[in-house]
Order: C-alpha cells, then sequence, then structure tokens
C-alpha cells in the first residue's frame, strides 16, 4: 500500500531495550478532501531512510499494516494496529512528465470549415 501526503513532523530515531531495537516515527497529512494525519514509523535499518527529508516536503510512502493481540492482567484481549513504512520517496510534482501545452497564439489558423464537407470518420 502507498500513501502520499505532506511531512507534518518526522521525529528522532529511539532505541529500545537490550537488543537494540530502533524505531522512527514520521506523521504525514495525506493530500484529499478530508486530509488525514496519520503517524507512520519506521523500524530498523529502515530508520535512517528519513535522514534526507524534511517537514513541508511531499512525499509517497510504501507502507504495511500491522496488528497485535495482548491479553491484559484481567484477561481481556486488547488489539493495536500499526502504519510501518518500508520505502520513501519525493512525491512527482503535479502534471510533471505531462508536456506543456503551447500558448494559443502558436497554433495555425485553419480556413472556415463548411458544414457541406463530407464527414468521413468511421464513427
Amino acid at each position: 500500500m502507498e500513501v502520499t501526503g505532506k511531512i507534518k513532523k518526522i521525529d528522532e530515531t529511539k532505541t529500545y531495550g537490550a537488543s537494540g531495537f530502533r524505531k522512527r516515527e514520521m506523521v504525514v497529512t495525506t493530500n484529499e478532501q478530508y486530509p488525514q494525519m496519520l503517524m507512520i514509523e519506521f523500524v530498523q535499518d529502515k530508520c535512517d531512510l528519513l535522514n534526507s527529508y524534511q517537514v513541508g516536503q511531499d512525499v509517497k510512502i510504501s507502507i504495511n499494516l500491522r496488528g497485535r493481540e495482548w491479553i491484559n492482567p484481567q484477561g481481556e484481549a486488547v488489539y493495536f494496529n500499526s502504519i510501518q513504512g518500508w520505502r520513501i520517496e519525493a512525491a512527482a510534482a503535479e502534471g510533471a512528465g505531462a508536456p506543456a501545452t503551447p500558448p494559443v497564439d502558436t497554433f495555425e489558423k485553419t480556413a472556415d470549415v463548411s458544414d457541406s464537407e463530407p464527414d468521413d470518420l468511421p464513427f
């Protein structure tokens, strides 16, 4: 899955436990009618992917949805979801790659067209 939007926040990398588990979180505001602020986490070696990005930049992030179950002290199951990023790239500008339309005054003018000419289009 992919998420596109503007970077709102990038946290520093945090290390947890004796094994040195690393996690870095960021918030992206989506580009849609009702923008959403999504917290996306990058773990282990993927934390370093965020080093070359900054707040305000438009990005496209490849993500995986993760879910897990935890049994609380009362014996009840509690469920948690997270969005985990594994690739990030700068988003292409709107209209990028499409050829630019030349100004109207550069088009060649045509002679008057008569309705009496036959229509040879097949549709």
